[in-house]
Formats: C-alpha cells, sequence, structure tokens
C-alpha cells in the first residue's frame, strides 16, 4: 500500500470520526403529541408549542447542541414557544451565556426557573431571558394574544427549592377559556386545580436520563418522582415530562435509553364532551 494511499484512508477515517462526534453532540429528538385541551378558545385550535428544557449551558452540554435546536425550533415556525427550567447547574460562569446561546428564538418565549437556576443565581438567569425578550413567569400569569384570541399562560416557579406558590400563579385567571401551565418540578402538577383539562409542561427529570426500565422508575419513585417522561394523567389535569437537552445529573454527560428531547405540541378543541386527552400522536 502506498503512502498516498494510507494517507487517504487515514484521512477519511478521522472525517468520520469528526462527522460522528458532531452527530453525538448536537443529536436530540423531535417529539410531537395533538392534545385535545378542555376549554381552548375556537381560534387556536391549531396552536402549536415548542418546548425546550434542562438545558444545563456548561461543559457538560454541546453548545452545538442548543444552538440546533434553537434552529430546529425557528424552522418548525411555532407560535410559541416555552421553556421549564434548569438553565445551568452548579456554577455562576455560564449564566451570561443564556442570553447568547437562547437569544436566537424567533416566536414569543415563556419561562420558568429550575432548581438548579434558584441555586445558582435565580435572578442572573431571569435578567439574562428577559434581555432576549423572554417573558420569565415566577408564580404568575399572562396574557399572550395569539390568533386573535388570549391564551393564559401560568408560569409555576420551582418546587425542589421550595419557591412555588400555585395559588399566587392562578390569582385572578378566568376559569374558562385557553391556558397552559408551566413548571420545572413534575409533581406540581399534583397543588393544579383538579378536573381542569390543564396542560401541564415541565421537565427536571432527564427522562430518567440513565433508562434501565422499572428500575430506573422505581429509583425515581422513592425520590417523589413518579412522573419521569411523556405524557400522564393527574387528578382531571395533563402532564408532559420533557426529557431536556443537556445532562446535570452531578455534571455526568451520560444518557443511556433517554434522549435528548425538543417536544412539539398541537392543541385541537375536543372533539367530544369527555375529558380532554392526548391524542398520542408522536413521529
Amino acid at each position: 500500500m502506498s503512502n498516498a494511499v494510507l494517507l487517504a484512508g487515514i484521512a477519511a477515517s478521522a472525517a468520520m470520526m469528526v462527522r460522528s462526534t458532531h452527530r453525538r453532540r448536537t443529536y436530540f429528538e423531535e417529539t410531537h403529541t395533538e392534545f385535545q385541551s378542555k376549554g381552548l378558545h375556537q381560534r387556536h385550535d391549531g396552536l402549536r408549542i415548542a418546548q425546550l428544557s434542562d438545558i444545563h449551558i456548561g461543559l457538560s452540554t454541546p453548545a452545538a447542541r442548543i444552538r440546533a435546536a434553537v434552529e430546529a425550533v425557528n424552522k418548525a415556525k411555532v407560535d410559541l414557544v416555552v421553556l421549564t427550567g434548569d438553565y445551568v447547574t452548579n456554577s455562576m460562569r455560564p449564566v451570561p451565556r443564556i442570553s447568547h446561546l437562547l437569544g436566537g428564538l424567533i416566536a414569543p418565549v415563556f419561562a420558568v426557573l429550575g432548581n438548579h437556576d434558584h441555586w445558582v443565581d435565580a435572578s442572573g438567569v431571569a435578567m439574562h431571558l428577559q434581555r432576549v425578550g423572554c417573558t420569565v413567569l415566577r408564580n404568575e400569569h399572562a396574557v399572550f394574544e395569539v390568533k386573535g384570541a388570549p391564551l393564559h399562560i401560568i408560569g409555576v416557579d420551582d418546587e425542589r427549592s421550595g419557591h412555588d406558590d400555585v395559588v399566587a400563579a392562578f390569582a385572578g385567571l378566568p376559569t374558562k377559556g385557553s391556558r397552559l401551565v408551566l413548571t420545572h418540578m413534575p409533581p406540581t402538577v399534583r397543588k393544579l386545580p383538579k378536573n381542569a383539562g390543564l396542560l401541564c409542561l415541565s421537565g427536571h427529570t432527564h427522562g430518567g436520563q440513565i433508562e434501565l426500565g422499572r428500575l430506573t422508575s422505581k429509583v425515581f419513585h422513592r425520590l417523589g418522582q413518579p412522573y419521569v417522561r411523556g405524557m400522564h394523567e393527574v387528578n382531571g389535569n395533563f402532564l408532559y415530562v420533557n426529557r431536556g437537552l443537556g445532562y446535570g445529573i452531578g455534571g455526568a454527560a451520560l444518557r443511556l435509553g433517554s434522549r435528548p428531547e425538543v417536544s412539539y405540541f398541537t392543541l385541537r378543541q375536543p372533539t367530544t364532551h369527555h375529558t380532554s386527552s392526548p391524542s398520542g400522536r408522536k413521529r
């Protein structure tokens, strides 16, 4: 074998390794769910929402993945983007990068904070989100006028760090109309008004991060986290647990059986008179 052929083979192998590494660093799964929302305004039938969660900006989460997720969401041309907490992990150093990495989102953005944000620098995280036009909801709700009708977005602050106040978040909120709840901790769904047909979007668990079937579920149950990933019906409301983009558990850059996720939701008016429910359609 000539030196030229050998060098060409080495170069080709190196290029393949670079491409493979890039794919691993940028990879995430896009999930799509249709949800029949109780009381949804007729003008919001077909409203599309993108959710990003548990970004954990820093060494353990590739910046390329975050940028790719932002690009994917923009390409999807959704009506609304929601962020459900944990933008950093255990250091203040990545806080200024929040506005740099998430500032490219085109659609209106609403966010809540997570436990790590509170443990690191809640005010700093909120400031950098607001700096790029994001509305940060801390036990309050906002009215977003979209498609000619109001959408009420309720943001419940983080339960793990003791900052949640559901009563304050729902104070003065109409009991009818289009409503969407954002919170970081999945168990917060149990504190919501019962049988309201609400859709609550959360994160925190990383989908188990290391998925070992029933063993992972048992561990999370013992940790007070009975909702690990996907859609759940709880007390007449519905909860979706996003698997998150980053890592964050001990800073370890490891996922097993729990792929990083960008989730999309299409809201629909109920087709029957029964309680609202997700269609379960994903692709």
